[in-house]
């Protein structure tokens, strides 16, 4: 079953981190990838910009509101995420934990993850239980 991990931290925090500061987290976050990628359950990842460079799409009026900067006002924001294959919650939670040693603060939400459509990922690749749509079937 396919997982996301979405990484929530203070981004003034993280974005505050000197270079040696976020390579040695980068390191240690590279050393919890390398054996996910091995078994080739390791999927895209993703590190996204700071919340300043985020629009919000406001869909509850029309035409729709396009706002400057994110919608949530949080303690912590969505830093990025990881999609990884994992057998069940309880292997999710490993990776997790595993994460959350080689990165310091914030939270891991993890949730199951059904892809509606599949992209460039190979579907033969792709776990049966993770596609659903018509791109499936194709």
């Amino acid at each position: 079953m396919l997982y996301a991990f979405l990484c929530y931290n203070d981004e003034d925090a993280v974005f505050s981190w000197s270079q040696a500061q976020d390579e040695a987290v980068m390191a240690a976050l590279a050393a919890v990838h390398k054996p996910l990628e091995k078994a080739g359950r390791f999927g895209p990842a993703v590190r996204l910009m700071p919340t300043t460079a985020a629009t919000t799409l406001r869909k509850d009026s029309d035409p729709p509101l396009v706002l400057d900067g994110p919608y949530a006002e949080t303690k912590e924001q969505l830093l990025g995420f990881y999609v990884i294959d994992c057998d069940d919650l309880e292997a999710a939670l490993t990776v997790a934990k595993d994460l959350a040693k080689a990165n310091p603060g914030g939270a891991y939400e993890v949730r199951p993850l059904r892809l509606f459509l599949p992209g460039s990922f190979a579907k033969d690749a792709l776990p049966k239980d993770a596609v659903s749509g018509e791109a499936a079937a194709e």
